[in-house]
């Protein structure tokens, strides 16, 4: 597969997005050829988690979230973490950064507490996925159908539960980001 010619944004928080859950996807869909821009909340670094507290790595952020626009990428990738997810989910421009992807038909993925911004942009209802399991009443709440599956895709939605999910799931977000815009998509925005 290949996905030359793409550009994936990836989203991170400051001191709470879970590592491997940034650092793989964003692997995988360089590895398949995309141009990954990492989207932040604030300027320069941001520091991952493992296990939601303890420091990891620190990462470039390429452009704050104010700065960007849906229409400039063809996927985004919103990893988890819970303290990153909440973080995430509580920025009025991530939320409608989120939202414009599905209202534009392009595929997103989403993995553990990261459909917390799912829910936060009114885009679940309708919607089948997965998460983090205590994420599930969230969603519920919110009108979509939760499912306890390695990884869940429903019409350019990918989602996944934890970081042992990974495999399947940086394998199928690149499948996706591949076929480009799903049309059904938009259906829950």
């Amino acid at each position: 597969m290949s996905l030359e010619g793409r550009n994936i944004a990836i989203l991170i928080a400051p001191r709470g997005t879970e590592e491997p859950e940034f650092t793989e996807p964003k692997e995988a869909v360089a590895k398949a050829g995309a141009t990954v821009t990492v989207i932040g909340l604030e300027d320069g670094e941001a520091e991952t988690v493992t296990g939601d507290l303890d420091p990891a790595g620190r990462y470039p952020v390429d452009r704050t979230i104010g700065g960007a626009s849906a229409a400039d990428f063809d996927g985004l990738i919103i990893p988890g973490g819970c303290v990153g997810a909440d973080k995430l989910r509580a920025s009025g421009d991530v939320i409608a950064f989120v939202h414009d992807f599905f209202a534009q038909g392009k595929p997103v993925g989403v993995i553990c507490h990261g459909p917390w911004t799912l829910v936060e942009a009114d885009v679940v209802k309708g919607r089948t996925l997965t998460s983090y399991p205590t994420v599930r009443k969230d969603i519920e709440n919110a009108g979509g159908r939760w499912v306890d599956e390695e990884c869940v895709c429903d019409q350019g939605l990918v989602t996944s539960r934890t970081p042992k999910d990974l495999p399947a799931f940086c394998s199928k977000i690149v499948e996706e980001f591949e076929e480009g815009r799903h049309p059904a998509q938009a259906r829950s925005a």
